[in-house]
């Protein structure tokens, strides 16, 4: 049986408009799920980088990257991931959203072998989490709890290939260089103590 809130009436009207219903409730019943499987999990920490999509209180959206090696999401249990959050911007417009809403869509793409995943549910931010040890770098450990878990269509991926990590990718044994925008002096003397100096250390 479809289960009606996976659509609203706004997709139902749009799906009506192009006689798409009966498509869409049998990729509900064959493809959508709330638990991950052993595919899920070695697609998910396969991948070197995801988007996550959040919303404010309002319901105003932001759409952010987050990337990382290969390993720094992981699979935690059949409902559960966690991940690292690293140093950034200081913006903190995604977690800032998940404090006070915490519903959240990632999309995890494969670009070399076109396939995507979402994943749907409500996440948390901890810097107490026990994870955080496990993870160089790490300020917070963002947990998600999945409701929904389905492939998306990789029709239009582009095909791409990861040249090279990013030098700020956190890993152990290794200090990542201090990003070039935190020493220009428009910005330099509203860091935070620790990114202060020509020797800022995150």
């Amino acid at each position: 049986m479809i289960d009606d809130s996976l659509y609203h009436d706004g997709m139902r009207r749009l799906q009506d408009a192009r006689d798409t219903r009966a498509i869409a409730d049998r990729l509900a019943q064959v493809t959508v799920r709330t638990a991950f499987t052993d595919e899920d999990r070695a697609f998910i920490e396969s991948r070197p980088a995801f988007f996550v999509a959040t919303a404010d209180e309002q319901g105003r959206p932001d759409c952010s990257y987050k990337g990382g090696l290969p390993g720094f999401v992981r699979v935690l249990d059949d409902r559960t991931i966690a991940f690292p959050d690293y140093d950034g911007n200081g913006m903190y417009r995604s977690w800032g959203n998940v404090v006070v809403n915490p519903h959240v869509g990632l999309l995890f793409p494969d670009f070399e072998h076109p396939k995507r995943l979402r994943v749907n549910g409500t996440a948390s931010i901890s810097a107490d989490d026990p994870l955080r040890d496990a993870f160089p770098g790490a300020v917070f450990i963002v947990r998600v709890l999945a409701t929904r878990i389905f492939p998306n269509c990789p029709r239009n991926l582009h095909r791409m290939q990861l040249v090279e990590p990013s030098v700020y990718s956190p890993r152990p044994d290794y200090e990542p260089p201090v990003p070039a925008w935190k020493t220009f002096d428009v910005f330099r003397d509203a860091l935070p103590a620790r990114d202060r100096g020509d020797d800022a250390k995150r």
